[in-house]
């Protein structure tokens, strides 16, 4: 009985990795970080025409740096309130 206990509880770690692995915001938080880099690199440095068709606004940058607050902000809501891992089946009685 002691290896099946054994093996559940390797079982329950594993899951628990795999949910903390796969957590959305970890998705969503890095393909938003990853993204607001590369358009607020392109709006540092505008050209005439990107700034006309924007009407005077670096468009690039301001939506660059919002998309970089908001990966951030998923990645830190991500340290701050982990993934628990669900809770264990129950266990069958000893008949």
């Amino acid at each position: 009985m002691s290896d099946l206990h054994k093996e559940v509880s390797a079982l329950e770690r594993q899951s628990a990795t795999a949910a903390r692995l796969f957590d959305i915001r970890r998705i969503i938080g890095g393909l938003f970080v990853v993204y607001g880099v590369i358009v607020t690199i392109a709006g540092i440095n505008p050209s005439e025409a990107d700034l006309k068709k924007a009407e005077g606004v670096h468009i690039n940058l301001w939506t660059g740096l919002a998309m970089l607050a908001l990966g951030l902000f998923f990645l830190v809501w991500m340290k701050l309130r982990p993934v628990v891992a669900p809770a264990g089946v129950a266990k069958p009685s000893g008949d």
